[in-house]
């Protein structure tokens, strides 16, 4: 049976290739970002929406739109979030500070807000929450991330709690060091930061896993496509990481 899936933030990094696993599953895939040029990109068989996930009004007229082209929605993928300011906290902007929290916990509590409202009338649904290992452990210059993806668990949870009686699951993952462009930009600000080399701050995180290497995005869609499955019916209110097993997070 197709399911209808919506992915914020799908039309690149993490959450394309996630769109890309639902796809081929045989479901329906409708994602957002913010970059125009990124949704006009989109493979085929894909439904894209230019939108802020930390846009409340944005947010509302596009599940208004999917209750009025779909009729309803199985699963919500709140993938949205950016790396947010590397600095010591003595020298964090507030602004920074602000703007993080603002697309990764705000983001995900519209996603949900709004996809309760669909999800419990039909008296199922599920609900994935994109944390971090970063949400499970912290991580030193990175403390807005860290906040955020903090309470992304705890709204998991609380989500989980609440809509469970509604025949409503709700799960997070926690991918740790994920191969890609974006931790690519990461490692570069975390040199900077430390006065560092970025291959020994890449090594760092690889050494400091049980497996010794990064995880691929293809790793934490095939994550995704469990938990949107009935094989994990009985799953609820998890966080669980996808990271080869952290050990250590300082490198």
């Amino acid at each position: 049976m197709s399911r209808r899936v919506l992915i914020t933030a799908g039309a690149n990094g993490i959450g394309l290739v996630m769109a890309r696993a639902f796809a081929a599953a045989g479901d329906q895939v409708w994602v957002t970002d913010v970059d125009a040029a990124q949704i006009a990109a989109l493979p085929p068989g894909l439904r894209g929406t230019v939108c802020d996930a930390s846009d409340e009004a944005a947010m509302e007229a596009l599940f208004a739109e999917i209750a009025r082209d779909w009729g309803g929605l199985d699963v919500l993928c709140a993938n949205a979030g950016i790396k947010g300011p590397t600095a010591a906290i003595e020298d964090m902007p507030l602004e920074d500070w602000h703007q993080c929290l603002g697309v990764n916990l705000d983001g995900a509590m519209i996603a949900a807000k709004f996809g309760a409202r669909l999800m419990k009338p039909a008296g199922r649904g599920v609900m994935i929450f994109t944390s971090s290992t970063s949400g499970l452990y912290g991580t030193p210059f990175r403390a807005p991330y860290v906040a955020a993806k903090w309470g992304v668990i705890g709204l998991m949870k609380t989500v989980a709690m609440e809509l469970g009686p509604h025949g409503i699951r709700a799960n997070a993952i926690c991918p740790g060091s994920v191969n890609g462009p974006r931790i690519d930009r990461v490692i570069a600000a975390e040199a900077a930061a430390k006065g560092m080399t970025e291959e020994a701050v890449r090594q760092g995180y690889a050494s400091g896993t049980a497996l010794k290497r990064l995880s691929d995005p293809e790793d934490v869609a095939d994550m995704a496509l469990f938990l949107a499955s009935d094989a994990a019916r009985m799953i609820s209110g998890q966080a669980l990481a996808v990271d080869g097993m952290t050990y250590n997070v300082d490198p």
